[in-house]
């Protein structure tokens, strides 16, 4: 058994975190629990930190109203800007610590879902009003939205066909790059320029408040999810609420998957409620968002098919038909309100781009490519490009095996589409650190044991820091890289060691040696 989180009587975290508890007889709401203060405390400071750095380190604007004069310019330059990143890393050390005490405190059964929710909200609130951290993707969005208002199509050119502030800061990599995203998010993202106008500043927070509601969705959904996948909503919530991928990444991003699992994950509780025409609707939607929710409808028709009668190819074509018409309205009607076309299919390789090994593909080919240098320059394109087409077949034959095991419907429906989810995000040409929430998103209402949950600790941390605040991909930077291991390592343990580095211990046996000892 790990050991406890502190020297008081704990319960066995050898047990999986779904045990029979009134914790979870009352869906992990037990009011009397007071809540940890000084935890979101801790949290909600480091979280200040980061919106602080974040106007001298993030994304910043490349003709800032706000910053670009006065003395508050001194933050986007020289040793201005060095401060200004080591305030958002301080920050986020202070916003994990706060992470991992409440995970302590959850798996403890000491923390309950209203504690969780308001660690949340306190930690989520400086990020709603931040210049972009770790990305500059929101500019795309709107760039794409900006191309679509002035009649453009932004599944046919990129932002650069444009003038103006938004425009000019899309990051160079997709200045000529067409729109990769469904046509409802067109239309969210023209919806929001409409709101805001031309001011960039406001255009990117009323982006964030949109975008804000996928989490409320994901964490209405939640409750339903748990009680039928048989998971505990405290750790749900900590996982993909209170986590620094979704303070930092989904919200402080912000990112379009976050309305993507939001659609996605209440499509997913209608289905296993037995409201499958709605269920499917919204899980069309979440794909006309990014395509990548697609993944996960093949699972969700099984479902349906499990409640109607017969042998099992009957009952799957009385699901399926129904299923796809429900699709091709939705979808249709998406496009029709966008006044888009398909384009987008052709644009789905756009991020592809990017060369990184934190993709699998990618980084058997980057080996390969590196090991065959030695004997000669050569051009790393077409050992990346197999392995990528390798990986695309590996992702297939997974998706298959595991639809076809999920054939019984149920829960285990929604286990493998979790699954193949988080191999959609791995095998992908490129990786993106905020891609693993899509599997998470469902996968978090199952049970999980501590050591599990303790790799999700280490995960996130790793790859929060393979971008640096501006980003700028930090996963060359070797030192860096080294650094952010260690922390990762350093983090999943202290969610199951309540000292991993011995230091109580060791400052216990200083402070008890006598003073004449120490000299």
């Amino acid at each position: 058994m790990p050991p406890s989180v502190s020297t008081e009587s704990a319960p066995d975290w050898s047990e999986r975190t779904n045990n029979t508890t009134a914790d979870q007889a009352s869906g992990g709401r037990r009011e009397s629990r007071p809540l940890p203060l000084r935890t979101i405390a801790l949290g909600a400071i480091g979280s200040v930190l980061l919106l602080i750095g974040s106007f001298g380190a993030g994304g910043t604007l490349v003709h800032d109203p706000v910053l670009g004069t006065g003395p508050l310019s001194v933050l986007r330059y020289g040793h201005g800007r060095d401060v200004a990143v080591t305030v958002v890393y301080l920050g986020f050390a202070l916003l994990v610590w706060a992470w991992v005490r409440l995970g302590r405190g959850v798996l403890a059964h000491l923390v309950t879902s209203r504690g969780v929710l308001w660690a949340t909200v306190a930690w989520l609130a400086p990020m709603l009003v931040a210049p972009p951290l770790f990305t500059r993707d929101v500019y795309s969005y709107l760039g794409q939205g900006l191309l679509a208002l002035h009649g453009l199509d932004p599944y046919g050119v990129g932002p650069s066909a444009l003038t103006g502030p938004i425009p000019e800061n899309v990051h160079p990599t997709w200045q000529t790059t067409p729109a990769p995203y469904g046509p409802l998010f067109m239309s969210v993202a023209k919806g929001v320029i409409l709101l805001a106008g031309h001011d960039i500043i406001a255009s990117v927070v009323v982006m964030r408040l949109v975008l804000l509601g996928g989490l409320v969705m994901l964490i209405c959904a939640l409750p339903g999810l748990v009680r039928h996948l048989g998971g505990r909503l405290p750790v749900a919530l900590w996982l993909v609420a209170a986590s620094p991928m979704t303070v930092v990444h989904l919200v402080g991003g912000p990112h379009n998957d976050m309305l993507m699992i939001g659609l996605l994950s209440v499509g997913t509780l209608l289905v296993l409620e037995g409201r499958h025409v709605s269920g499917i609707a919204l899980a069309s939607a979440a794909m006309a968002i990014k395509a990548t929710a697609g993944l996960a409808l093949p699972f969700l028709v099984w479902i349906w098919a499990s409640r109607l009668t017969g042998p099992l190819w009957r009952r799957f074509l009385r699901a399926v038909f129904p299923a796809v018409g429900i699709f091709a309205v939705v979808f249709g009607a998406c496009t029709l309100l966008a006044k888009v076309g398909f384009g987008w299919l052709s644009a789905l390789s756009a991020p592809g781009m990017i060369v990184n090994y934190l993709s699998a593909p990618t980084a058997v080919g980057q080996a390969v490519h590196s090991l065959v240098s030695l004997f000669g320059e050569t051009n790393i394109w077409p050992f990346v490009g197999t392995t990528r087409t390798l990986g695309s077949f590996l992702l297939v034959a997974i998706l298959v095996w595991n639809w076809w095991r999920a054939r019984e419907g149920g829960p285990e429906a929604v286990r493998r589409a979790a699954i193949v989810l988080c191999f959609g995000a791995f095998l992908s040409p490129v990786l993106l650190p905020w891609y693993t929430t899509w599997g998470l998103a469902l996968g978090a209402a199952f049970a999980w044991t501590p050591r599990a949950l303790s790799y999700v600790v280490g995960a996130s941390i790793a790859l929060v820091l393979a971008y640096y605040p501006d980003g700028e991909q930090a996963m060359y930077n070797w030192p860096f890289v080294a650094v952010g291991i260690g922390a990762a390592v350093l983090g999943a343990l202290s969610l199951v060691r309540y000292d991993p580095l011995g230091l109580s211990e060791a400052f216990g046996r200083l402070s008890r040696t006598p003073l004449a000892a120490r000299r």
